[in-house]
């Protein structure tokens, strides 16, 4: 009998430091890495609020110097890395340091990309483009949600086409990755729902994967239980410790799922809003999620029975197709739960524009392991459904 030859990659950052107190690890690995002149990649919240110069001060005490660039947008524009990669570059520093959610981390990934390798931030959309190693990078995390952290996905609006790139590269994953749930307890509700809801994704789409594997479905499910468990109580009450620290592990596993099993059309058409709209990418994912799914389900429905019964549901008794659409109905419930918008329209998404956004989905890089396949007017017609 012929073997068919697959096998897997799994990609992590070499270092990953998660839970209480894990922040105070950034100077020594800092040191560790050769800094001596560090930039740190903030956004104007995180810079105003001094939370970045909190972790900037704990880089100095190493009698390492820091420069804080507070540029990064929420969704990070190639500008952004291009102003970032112009002080990197003035203030000749060997070291990059992300403070914040996806936004920072995305935006310090760009910068690291093309200060090390030249061009254009353009030049890196796809898959392994660069040829030469990123920045040294440490990625600290205040939110539980995109993971940005500890993935080689860099996401970059490009400001001309209205589009965000999907930059997929093993050279973009950070060295260190800092997890600490005491950075995140004072998250306003909606943003702890947003990115909540962008952890479940990463790690449902991720599940039914055509890349999909023992090592990434382990994280996947977990993830999920983790996020079905908790984050209803995290958005309740953003001073319940347990629920933050269980919503960091649940976004960490995500990660850990989608940064090797890749994603699907959620996020190949959430990339399309953000571009157009500059709306919330984890409001975008979790409004899309349930009707993507709905679509996918019968390429595996038993794959929607594991995620049902990972929620919490009870498919005793059901057919397998039944037992599936609970999964559906179990996001779809989170969702309305946390206060998630019910549709795009909500979010002045216009029909007008979902051709366009259509086709440029069907082109993204997180379409490619959709496990159903899909024409223009099905993407289409699934806009149309979300509204």
């Amino acid at each position: 009998m012929a073997v068919v030859q697959q096998y897997y990659g799994y990609f992590m950052p070499t270092v990953n430091f998660v839970g209480a107190g894990a922040v105070q690890n950034v100077a020594k690995q800092a040191k560790l890495l050769g800094g001596e002149k560090v930039l740190l990649v903030t956004d104007d919240y995180l810079f105003k609020s001094g939370v970045a110069k909190e972790v900037a001060d704990m880089i100095e005490k190493e009698g390492v110097k820091v420069v804080i660039f507070p540029g990064a947008e929420p969704n990070p524009t190639d500008k952004n890395v291009h102003d970032g990669v112009d002080v990197f570059k003035k203030e000749k520093c060997n070291l990059i340091v992300s403070v914040g959610g996806g936004s920072s981390h995305d935006c310090a990934k760009g910068i690291g990309i093309v200060a090390a390798n030249g061009g254009n931030i353009r030049d890196y959309e796809g898959v392994d483009k660069s040829t030469k190693p990123m920045i040294p990078l440490i990625a600290v995390n205040t939110t539980a949600g995109t993971a940005s952290e500890m993935t080689r996905f860099c996401i970059i609006t490009d400001t001309d086409r209205h589009v965000k790139m999907a930059i997929v590269d093993w050279r973009c994953t950070p060295n260190v990755a800092i997890d600490d749930p005491l950075m995140m307890m004072k998250k306003p509700r909606d943003l702890t729902a947003a990115t909540g809801m962008d952890a479940l994704t990463h790690s449902v789409e991720a599940y039914v994967s055509t890349l999909a594997n023992p090592l990434t479905d382990s994280a996947a499910l977990m993830s999920i239980k983790l996020v079905s468990q908790y984050l209803r109580r995290a958005v309740a009450n953003g001073d319940d410790f347990e629920a933050r620290e269980k919503m960091v592990f649940a976004e960490f596993l995500g990660g850990m799922a989608f940064n090797n099993a890749s994603l699907g059309f959620v996020h190949a058409m959430a990339h399309q809003l953000g571009g157009f709209y500059n709306l919330p990418h984890g409001v975008c994912n979790a409004i899309l999620l349930p009707h993507v799914e709905r679509f996918n389900l019968i390429s595996n429905p038993q794959r929607f029975v594991d995620i049902a019964v990972a929620m919490g549901e009870d498919v005793s008794g059901l057919s397998v197709r039944d037992a599936a659409e609970k999964a559906i109905d179990a996001i779809v419930k989170l969702s309305r739960d946390i206060g998630i918008p019910k549709g795009l329209s909500e979010l002045n998404v216009k029909e007008k524009d979902i051709p366009v956004m259509a086709e440029n989905a069907m082109k993204d890089a997180c379409s490619f392991t959709n496990p159903r396949k899909a024409t223009l007017s099905d993407i289409v017609q699934i806009y149309k459904n979300a509204m």
